[in-house]
């Protein structure tokens, strides 16, 4: 380790900042410190951890208030404590529990789970507390898709923007698109929107005609539905005459 003035220190303990072992020897640590206890001490509340968020199920508010203090002290016995802002209580609102809480969703995963509208195998619409990808999710996935710069590969043909991109599309669309898959369709159009000014630079017909090269590509979508992934989703460009 290196000091303010550029001195070697020999480090004693802990690991490197942004080492590959830190993930490792948490995740080590914090089965020991949180799983066992959890599975050992409370066997009938199931709970779901990934690295350090973690997920408990509680009955009521009285249980998640004394689940959060006994977590609380255990941790502190092992020289931990809980993120003061991070922790949160959340009642999870559906067509049977029609309570009102200040908290009633939260993210998990690149997930947000709140109460949303579903539909039942009868037809019939009702409230459930579900998943669907998070706001911070598509706002990390229309960043990457913007990196691309897809407007300005006009080197390229439509085939070759499929075959570079799609198995990043079909990542996104296989995880992301377990649970309401149609929370994803806004994320997506942007794609289409980027692949319509691609267009208007690679084809002096469609130059300066937004109209247009969006109603071209939306007929490549019809006659190639199964060209990018997200066409394969019903996510495709209105098509024109």
């Amino acid at each position: 380790m290196q000091g303010q003035d550029g001195t070697l220190i020999q480090r004693g303990q802990g690991v490197p900042q942004g080492g590959c072992i830190s993930p490792v020897l948490a995740n080590l640590f914090l089965h020991y410190a949180f799983d066992a206890w959890m599975q050992r001490e409370h066997p009938s509340i199931p709970f779901e951890r990934y690295a350090d968020d973690i997920i408990a199920h509680c009955q009521s508010e009285a249980q998640a208030r004394w689940l959060q203090a006994r977590i609380a002290t255990r941790l502190a016995q092992c020289h931990l404590e809980l993120h003061p802002t991070k922790t949160h209580m959340v009642y999870c609102k559906d067509a049977d529990r029609q309570g009102t809480f200040p908290q009633e969703r939260f993210d998990f995963l690149g997930y947000t789970f709140r109460p949303r509208r579903s539909k039942n195998r009868r037809g019939k619409y009702f409230i459930n507390f579900t998943p669907a990808v998070s706001a911070r999710a598509t706002k990390a996935i229309r960043q990457t898709i913007r990196s691309w710069r897809l407007h300005l590969r006009s080197d390229k043909t439509l085939d070759d923007l499929a075959r570079m991109f799609n198995p990043i599309l079909r990542g996104w669309v296989q995880y992301y698109g377990q649970y309401y898959k149609s929370a994803l369709y806004p994320t997506f159009q942007v794609l289409d929107r980027i692949l319509v000014k691609w267009a208007m630079r690679k084809y002096k017909k469609l130059k300066g005609h937004q109209r247009r090269a969006t109603h071209w590509l939306g007929r490549i979508a019809q006659r190639q539905p199964r060209l990018f992934v997200h066409w394969q989703m019903g996510v495709r460009p209105a098509a024109g005459r």
